[in-house]
This record gives structure tokens, sequence and C-alpha cells, in this order.
């Protein structure tokens, strides 16, 4: 156990010296944090606040305010369903609810409990003219209704249970 604790914040104080331990680069320090942890966990942060000698609320501060970052672990696939204007007005919410149903997932579950899917809403992916949108592991697929979401996510299913 100790061994892992020691390898966890040996790849955190090499990330550190890599940018001289300097308050100024906050922001990329914990891009590449999350980089390597998939996430800021808890005690990251607060070592990152005692290497750099500032404020664990300003590490948190940080965290929180840009969307890029998560306090949470998230799954090996990311589904982002897009809920703009253009595709809200084309239903991307019956997307959302049969893609929560599907997984288990709701508002506050958005990582399934095998780690497999996180399922996220976004404010605008930008592919307005191809609405409604989802993006799974940054592939755009547009034109989407619920059962062709649900294809999509059977399709890795199968694919990972194929790799298990």
């Amino acid at each position: 156990m100790g061994n892992s604790i020691t390898k966890k914040f040996s790849r955190a104080c090499e990330i550190l010296d890599r940018y001289e331990r300097s308050p100024d680069k906050l922001i990329p320090i914990l891009q590449d944090m999350q980089e390597e942890y998939k996430f800021l966990p808890e005690e990251i942060m607060t070592f990152v606040s005692v290497a750099l000698g500032i404020s664990p609320s300003t590490v948190y501060g940080v965290a929180t305010f840009y969307a890029h970052f998560t306090l949470t672990p998230k799954g090996k696939h990311i589904i982002k369903v897009c809920d703009g204007t253009a595709c809200h007005v084309k239903k991307s919410e019956g997307i959302l609810y049969a893609l929560e149903k599907n997984l288990g997932l709701n508002r506050e579950t958005k990582t399934t409990e095998d780690m497999l899917f996180t399922l996220e809403t976004v404010a605008c992916l930008g592919a307005c003219g191809l609405a409604p949108v989802v993006v799974i592991d940054d592939k755009v697929h547009g034109l989407m209704t619920p059962e062709s979401a649900l294809a999509l996510i059977e399709d890795i299913k199968k694919e990972e249970s194929l790799h298990a």
C-alpha cells in the first residue's frame, strides 16, 4: 500500500517539477494532473496547494471554475449529449432519457458502476446542422434518435465484452 501511495505522489512531483512548482502555472499543472489521474482527486489538489504554497480553496476554485476539470472519476467511454437550442428543439432530451434509463444513470449519477460509461450534457457541440448530436469518445454522431443512440451503446458494450 505504501508503495502505491509513493508512486502516486511521485508522478505528481514530476508534474510539479516540470512547471518549476510555479503557482502561476496552476492551470497547466492541474491539466497534467488530470491527464495522469483521469480526474482531480482531493488529495492531489491538497498536495498541489501545499507544494505551490497556495491555499487549497484557490486550487479548488480553479478546478471547479473550468468545465474541463472533473473532481470525480469518469468512465472509459464519455458520452456527451448536446442540449443546445438546435438539439433541444429536435428532442435531444429524449435521447438523454433513453441513455440514462439504459445505463442506470440520472442527473446525480453520471458514471456507471463498472466505470465503462460517463454520460454528460453539454450546452453546444457546434454541430447544429446535424442536430440532435451525440459525441462518444470525441466521435460526432449526428441526426440521432433514442434508438440510434442506444444502438451505439450496445455496439460498445459488445466490443467491450469481447475484450473482457
